[in-house]
């Protein structure tokens, strides 16, 4: 039988309360550099990724919810970072694509968002981070397998 519930070395708790602290201060940089939102920025990089997805697509690739991708998307058409256009495939729904100012900022952000990494993992190894990469992507599997 497994011990008693400790909250701080729970790993669930531990990596929510990693995630919020590193969100919060890649946020405060985001927002005080570029105007984004951590939700914005991540729509912005996907689809600088992928050139173009549905709102139903971008809530699959970064893991929010629906209403958090409606209203970042709708922030970022309204700075025209952002276009929408009619999806072919499914009247119900647009593909949004970056603009020529989007995929400018997308230009400026990056190379700070990997900055803000390096400083992050500056700490570790390069085999350090090689492994902590490879347990978040199978922790992440386990997680999917679970939800199945």
């Amino acid at each position: 039988m497994p011990g008693p519930l400790v909250l701080d070395k729970f790993l669930p708790y531990r990596l929510s309360i990693t995630t919020n602290l590193v969100s919060d201060v890649i946020a405060g940089a985001y927002r005080s550099l570029f105007g984004l939102s951590i939700p914005e920025w991540r729509l912005v990089a996907v689809l600088a990724e992928r050139s173009q997805a549905t709102q139903l697509e971008l809530g699959a690739a970064t893991r929010m919810d629906k209403v958090t991708v409606s209203r970042a998307s709708a922030a970022l058409t309204s700075r025209a970072l952002v276009e929408r256009t009619a999806n072919k495939d499914d009247r119900r729904s647009h593909r949004l694509s970056l603009t020529k100012s989007g995929r400018a900022l997308y230009g400026q952000v990056a190379p700070k968002a990997i900055e803000l990494e390096e400083r992050l993992l500056a700490g570790f190894s390069p085999k350090e981070v090689e492994n902590l990469q490879a347990m978040l992507m199978r922790l992440e599997s386990a997680a999917h397998r679970m939800a199945e």
